[in-house]
């Protein structure tokens, strides 16, 4: 049986209803639409299985929460709000405390930067030649 659409098609469909008559971006719809993407991802065979599998456990987890008290968080971003990844984050100045270490930070940013730059750009100029510096459709 052949699907009406494209693989985007639920998901589409399922974008009308993902926020509220007040603009507000309700968790459930949400959810319920990043579940669509799944399928697409699937189209790309197991280079991707991995990411598929991060995004599903990752719309488990919110799924788990929204439905331990679905009206604290019918709104998505209120669930964000008091998410891990908020909270955990640290801010720019314990960052660069963090990563420095004993060293200069600054200069080894830069020095990372002039270093890696050229690998980038040489690897880019490798892509172009064989005819894979843009993955866009034609």
């Amino acid at each position: 049986m052949q699907m009406e659409g494209t693989v985007f098609t639920p998901s589409l469909e399922g974008m009308k209803h993902v926020k509220s008559e007040s603009g507000v971006i309700l968790t459930k719809p949400f959810l319920e639409v990043c579940k669509h993407i799944l399928p697409v991802l699937e189209k790309f065979g197991s280079a991707m299985s991995i990411v598929k599998t991060d995004i599903g456990g990752n719309i488990t987890r919110l799924e788990k929460k929204y439905a331990s008290d679905p009206t604290k968080y019918e709104q998505l971003h209120s669930m964000v709000k008091l998410e891990v990844a908020i909270k955990l984050a640290p801010d720019r100045k314990k960052f660069m405390e963090i990563i420095s270490g004993s060293g200069d930070i600054d200069a080894d940013i830069e020095k990372f930067y002039s270093t890696f730059s050229p690998l980038l750009a040489e690897n880019h100029k490798f892509l172009a030649s064989v005819g894979m510096d843009d993955l866009k459709a034609s």
